[in-house]
């Protein structure tokens, strides 16, 4: 009998109508997933909330359509701020006919019937982290009697001024050097980055300085952000490998006074590679660059970062919402940087508020964190050992990975602070489908959950590039295999996990 009963397909991960993943059970699942098969799009009853427009934001923005002539006839997205909505309407262009929508003190944009605006308006709230959060939309169907009341969770007992304490008394504990000044709480980690990457380079553009340099492959709306944001194309530099620091030095020694800044994950998604860290902060403030360093993939708890960053950018849905079901984010100043004071204003400025309700959802939960993560580490390591092992398993990518252990180990604060995520791939070619399938692990995005949580990545975030030649292309030149499987180890006992890993593999 599995340790891990079956998740429907669709199925909330966890069982709240809050929840950050759904279950993807099969490659069949996956693939429909990602090519919107009416099939498998109907079983899902959410996803991750800042690719799927929450149940409770559509039955709310239908509400609003049906009940409101103006917006007869048109589409209507409900945005996180007023700010958000005129950005995106300015996003769209004069021509589009977009229009913002203020009711019930929800911000929005409409606009006329098209497929080519609903692609352009999804992808930019989905970039920059623009929906309105679903306990927001929860509120408000409440308040029109749509809902007979929210739904009944654990929150931290007090205001939402009590509540933000809560968080930043722990952040202040897995930050030493910050104030309260220093951090500042997001909708979720994309619009910490969002901001931070917005702040920081209107503050450089004064100064001469437009060119941002990608350290390694990063998250997607990361990419995203850096790709379509940047003054022009050529503003945008990928550097495929983080490890070579003379590529770096190069670059920089020929375009530092035009470099704005370097955004670095500490560790990277999905390959778990940690650079030298202080080696390249010391390039950074050598030429006048700014520093964004993205924990996530092991959390900001586990690894002493601030002495080298100018703002840390990390998601707090990971780890620290430990449940799974609360979006939210956080960038850190460091008060020691030379725009400091600058920055926190204009961070400030740009991100998009958490609503109150999420922020004390996230305040019951960030107490456990260190708890988590402890319970986390000691799985890890001996997954990842067995997974090493394994003779149907060809790569297996950690924190401790010997490609980088060593950069790692020098801004851990423990030698066991790995985080949970493993990635590896298959020996055999053709074997993920079936490997897939037959695995009795919970199944979906996200990670940095109490539970388990295993994805075919790359099909989940770069479908793209996996299903065309110039994709899989883009790919190999970075590195990744297409087939790259995504395990984020939960606090369930290791030896279930492993045992279900060894059943599929055999």
């Amino acid at each position: 009998m599995s340790a891990f009963p079956p998740i429907p397909l669709g199925q909330r991960i966890p069982a709240s109508p809050h929840a950050v993943s759904c279950s993807l059970p099969t490659m069949h699942a996956v693939r429909g997933y990602e090519e919107k098969d009416p099939a498998i799009l109907r079983q899902l009853t959410s996803g991750y909330p800042r690719f799927v427009v929450h149940p409770f934001a559509r039955q709310l923005a239908a509400h609003y359509v049906a009940t409101t002539p103006a917006l007869a006839g048109r589409t209507l997205w409900l945005t996180t701020s007023e700010k958000m909505a005129r950005d995106l309407v300015a996003r769209l262009g004069d021509a589009s006919g977009a229009q913002p929508f203020s009711q019930d003190g929800l911000p929005g944009v409409s606009h006329p019937p098209s497929p080519d605006l609903y692609s352009r308006a999804k992808l930019y709230l989905q970039n920059i982290g623009g929906y309105l959060s679903s306990r927001a939309a929860e509120d408000a169907l409440v308040c029109l009697g749509l809902r007979p009341g929210v739904y009944a969770e654990e929150t931290f007992p007090g205001d939402t001024a009590a509540c933000g304490a809560e968080v930043r008394r722990h952040l202040r504990l897995a930050i030493p050097g910050v104030t309260d000044a220093d951090l500042l709480l997001t909708n979720c980690g994309t619009s910490a980055i969002y901001a931070a990457f917005r702040a920081v380079s209107a503050l450089q553009a004064a100064r001469g300085r437009t060119v941002w340099l990608q350290l390694g492959w990063l998250y997607l709306d990361s990419i995203a952000i850096l790709q379509k944001f940047t003054a022009s194309p050529a503003d945008y530099v990928y550097i495929r490998d983080v490890f070579d620091l003379d590529a770096l030095a190069r670059i920089f020694a020929a375009h530092g006074t035009r470099i704005a800044g370097v955004i670095a994950e500490v560790p990277t998604n999905p390959l778990i590679q940690t650079p030298d860290l202080p080696a390249l902060a010391a390039l950074c403030r050598r030429h006048g660059a700014r520093l964004l360093v993205d924990p996530s993939i092991s959390s900001a708890w586990n690894l002493d970062l601030l002495p080298h960053a100018d703002v840390i950018v990390t998601s707090l849905t990971k780890y620290t919402a430990s449940d799974g079901d609360v979006l939210a984010g956080l960038a850190a100043v460091n008060p020691t940087g030379p725009d400091a004071a600058e920055l926190r204003v204009r961070i400030a400025a740009e991100a998009e508020p958490l609503h109150p309700r999420d922020l004390a959802r996230l305040a019951a939960q960030i107490g456990r964190t260190a708890d988590v993560l402890t319970q986390i580490h000691a799985g890890t390591a001996r997954v990842a050992v067995f997974l090493e092992n394994h003779p149907a398993v060809k790569d297996v990518f950690w924190a401790l990975s010997p490609a980088s252990r060593e950069n790692y180990l020098r801004l851990a604060r423990a030698p066991d602070s790995t985080g949970g995520m493993i990635t590896f791939t298959l020996r055999e070619i053709g074997a993920l489908d079936n490997f897939y399938d037959r695995l009795r692990l919970p199944k979906g995005p996200s990670f940095g959950m109490t539970t388990t949580l295993i994805c075919p990545f790359m099909y989940l975030a770069h479908y793209d590039l996996v299903t065309t030649p110039a994709g899989l292309a883009e790919l190999a030149a970075s590195k990744l295999d297409p087939d790259l499987l995504r395990l984020c180890v939960g606090t369930e006992p290791p030896e279930d996990i492993i045992a279900a890993l060894a059943e599929a593999l055999a």
